[in-house]
């Protein structure tokens, strides 16, 4: 389901030019209502269920209501971010509550190295391997045909 603000938890993240609901999202769903000083999901039918706004959202005011195989009918799903990790609070119908911690798989912005150690030379766009192969593998190079007949 897509994701939706509660509009009594959601201050707006005071007013910043933009929200970090606005900062986060991959498909540029979320907005702020200036007049309201709320955030909002624009485009609900287009919204990816990435739960990256629901992470972000430190006053917990973006909720995703589940999937059944996610969590169970009528259950609520709640992220609390930490500084080194994330607990996710399943709440069911019955008030039981369990709780998921996982660490952040993050690192500092700026600090990806996009090419991962390997290069890309101008005519590796018509090579059938993937672009860190074999390297990625741990392997000089790939096997071929006759390699893996003469393994059988």
């Amino acid at each position: 389901m897509p994701s939706f603000v509660i509009n009594e938890k959601c201050d707006g993240c005071k007013s910043l030019d933009k929200t970090a609901c606005q900062y986060i999202c991959p498909n540029d769903l979320m907005v702020l209502d200036r007049e309201k000083n709320k955030a909002y999901n624009r485009a609900v039918e287009m919204c990816w269920e990435c739960y990256s706004c629901v992470k972000i959202c430190s006053n917990q005011a973006i909720e995703v209501r589940g999937y059944a195989d996610f969590m169970p009918l009528g259950a609520a799903v709640q992220p609390m971010r930490g500084t080194d990790s994330i607990l996710w609070s399943v709440k069911f119908r019955n008030n039981k509550i369990k709780r998921f911690k996982f660490p952040v798989r993050t690192i500092p912005e700026g600090t990806l190295d996009t090419d991962a150690g390997f290069t890309t030379e101008p005519d590796d766009i018509d090579n059938p391997l993937l672009r860190t192969e074999p390297g990625s593998l741990g392997l000089s190079k790939l096997p071929d045909i006759d390699d893996i007949i003469q393994l059988d």
